[in-house]
């Protein structure tokens, strides 16, 4: 019996600047696994982007490690896609991305890897293209980088954050990959923070950051401060500094229920471009 070849390959380096140009398409979407595919061929390996091919061309991509993402995806890829990675729920701690692709590719996991930990299935895809200063907000000039010697005061804030919005702890046991992580993101100057009597009361992160276009993460400030209009000049200070280096656009995503966060982000001068869902494991 003849067996059909499966167009999903994971990707070469030969293969980066072709995805590159797929993500480039939906790029406030598509951020994260753009970032990834610089990182991975920085490093000499790209086997943790899975590739669709029709006739040739690249059309679809999917990123398959701790989270799985598709990328301009359609029912065929993502049927093929899922085909590959069914036997790595053991894997994976979630699904993201663009709403429509998520479902469709849960749709066909879920049968293999049973039900989810919880569906955030509404989360606004935001993109900020216009400085805060030139919209008339004001900035907090205490907003700056964290250094990579300040792991040990981000470490709380981050914990803290993770924790409240995941649902379970970011480590068990020993904390020296989370520090690690914390601390790769200081030295690449992706982290900005306000430190105040020894603390850490503000916090967020560049998380993905590819082809001119940042994607922010992790943004917490100490429950104590809110409610009192604290972040939206905190925010609108790290957007400043990101559009004034590594990336003029900016983009992040939120859960449709934390109302005072979308109020912040609007604020600044995000405006919503589509819908993102995560599928936590």
């Amino acid at each position: 019996m003849l067996r059909t070849r499966s167009p999903v390959r994971p990707l070469s380096l030969a293969d980066r600047d072709e995805a590159l140009a797929v993500c480039a398409q939906d790029l406030p979407g598509a951020v994260f696994v753009a970032a990834r595919i610089l990182e991975g061929a920085r490093s000499g390996s790209l086997s943790s982007v899975l590739g669709h091919r029709v006739d040739g061309e690249l059309t679809a991509l999917c990123w398959a490690s701790a989270n799985v993402v598709p990328v301009a995806t359609t029912d065929e890829s993502r049927g093929a896609f899922a085909e590959r990675v069914r036997r790595w729920r053991g894997r994976c701690a979630s699904v993201f991305g663009r709403r429509e692709e998520v479902g469709g590719l849960w749709a066909h996991l879920e049968p293999h890897w049973g039900p989810p930990r919880a569906v955030r299935g509404h989360q606004p895809l935001l993109v900020a293209d216009r400085m805060p200063s030139a919209l008339g907000v004001p900035l907090d000039p205490r907003v700056r980088p964290a250094r990579p010697d300040e792991v040990d005061l981000v470490l709380p804030a981050a914990e803290h954050m993770f924790t409240a919005e995941i649902g379970y702890p970011p480590y068990r046991g020993s904390d020296r990959g989370y520090r690690a992580s914390l601390a790769g993101l200081a030295a690449r100057g992706h982290t900005y923070v306000v430190v105040e009597g020894g603390r850490v009361v503000f916090k967020t992160d560049v998380g993905s950051l590819a082809l001119g276009c940042a994607q922010l993460q992790g943004v917490w400030l100490a429950p104590e401060l809110r409610g009192r209009g604290l972040a939206v000049p905190m925010l609108a200070s790290v957007v400043e500094q990101v559009m004034v280096g590594p990336a003029p656009l900016v983009t992040l995503y939120v859960n449709d229920f934390n109302t005072a966060a979308r109020a912040t982000y609007e604020h600044i001068g995000f405006r919503e471009v589509g819908d993102f869902s995560t599928v936590l494991l």
